[in-house]
């Protein structure tokens, strides 16, 4: 093994936002590159997941990617109310691949300890609980092996389920405060991607009376939509822009920008999706338009709830994940009371509990 580690200068990058930390992780050997950002751990150590993406157009692409998500992921820790602080890995994928090989896991397992326990990762994008295993056979500084120690066992469905549990409490915040409805029944939703978020989300918008329009990619899960749930489905270029009331994007991010913007029928927009904003000045364009936003990481904190919360019932977590439609009713009710946008707000609220 060739693994090499430099801690490059990125001051410069328009997504740096005071990063305590960022690690370059390389193995010219085997084709590996990985960064590691530690954005803010005041509250303490730093959580996040690792995605493995293999279409970044450049480096540049990849950096921009960590910084953005690991700072997402400060805010997020620190509105949920955990005592981390965010960090986000990318691993450089191979064109044509979707996960990683396993040597890249174990120079992963590497590069974690490099960091001496300031951050501790997870699944993500790309990656999968069978490759942290491998990982954690050079590293404790993976969930896996946290709760091996603890003794715990992951609960059925892990961090998805509990997004999925997050997204719907949050949703039916958004509902209550711009429609005053308590149920979501004859409410119609346009969810993008149907993965292992949105799956058991659309489930349970479903069992609440909502009316289901879908996209994805992949035409057995939107065959399993119309089956399951009676869903409309459409394309992925149409979801945006469909009559509903609520948008939900569930894929990547990037999809509110100006082009988008006048596409999009909804008054509520409230998704798992990380980034939905392309842009911080979309916030005041969809505030402008009467447009309800749930920040993306207010909302979907209950895959982060569940991985810190180790051991923890699935009714603790329960209740800890229903926390979030608290705390976003709390930002929609300040930020129309402050006459800011929801994404100040959320932000505003998340620093007040770090500092």
């Amino acid at each position: 093994m060739a693994l090499t580690f430099s801690y490059p200068d990125l001051s410069g990058h328009p997504a740096y936002d005071n990063h305590e930390k960022i690690l370059c992780a390389e193995d010219l050997d085997i084709g590996f590159k990985a960064y590691i950002a530690l954005h803010n751990t005041r509250l303490g150590p730093a959580r996040g997941g690792c995605r493995y993406w293999a279409n970044y157009e450049n480096d540049n692409d990849a950096i921009g990617d960590v910084l953005r998500l690991s700072k997402g992921m400060t805010f997020k820790n620190a509105l949920a109310g955990l005592n981390y602080g965010g960090g986000k890995t990318v691993i450089v994928g191979t064109k044509g691949t979707k996960n990683p090989d396993p040597a890249f896991m174990e120079a992963l397992g590497h590069a974690l300890n490099e960091l001496g326990g300031a951050y501790e990762t997870g699944e993500d994008v790309g990656t999968r609980t069978e490759d942290f295993r491998i990982a954690g056979h050079v590293t404790d500084y993976v969930r896996v092996k946290s709760l091996e120690k603890a003794g715990a066992k992951d609960l059925a469905g892990g961090p998805p389920l509990y997004t999925a549990f997050g997204v719907y409490y949050g949703i039916k915040a958004a509902v209550k405060f711009k429609f005053g409805q308590d149920t979501l029944q004859d409410i119609r939703f346009a969810v993008k991607g149907l993965g292992n978020v949105a799956a058991p989300l659309c489930k349970l918008l479903y069992a609440d009376g909502a009316m289901l329009t879908v996209c994805d990619i992949d035409p057995s899960k939107t065959k399993m939509a119309q089956e399951l749930w009676g869903a409309k489905v459409v394309s992925p270029d149409e979801i945006i822009a469909q009559a509903v009331d609520v948008y939900v994007p569930c894929a990547l991010g990037g999809d509110i920008h100006p082009a988008s913007l006048p596409l999009i029928k909804a008054k509520v927009i409230a998704g798992a999706a990380n980034n939905q904003l392309a842009s911080p000045d979309m916030a005041l364009a969809l505030k402008e338009r009467g447009i309800v936003y749930a920040p993306d990481y207010a909302i979907n904190a209950g895959g982060v709830i569940n991985v810190v919360e180790i051991g923890a019932s699935h009714e603790d977590l329960i209740r800890k994940v229903q926390n979030i439609g608290t705390t976003l009713m709390e930002i929609f009710e300040r930020a129309e009371r402050e006459d800011k946008t929801t994404a100040e707000i959320a932000d505003i609220i998340a620093l007040e509990r770090i500092f």
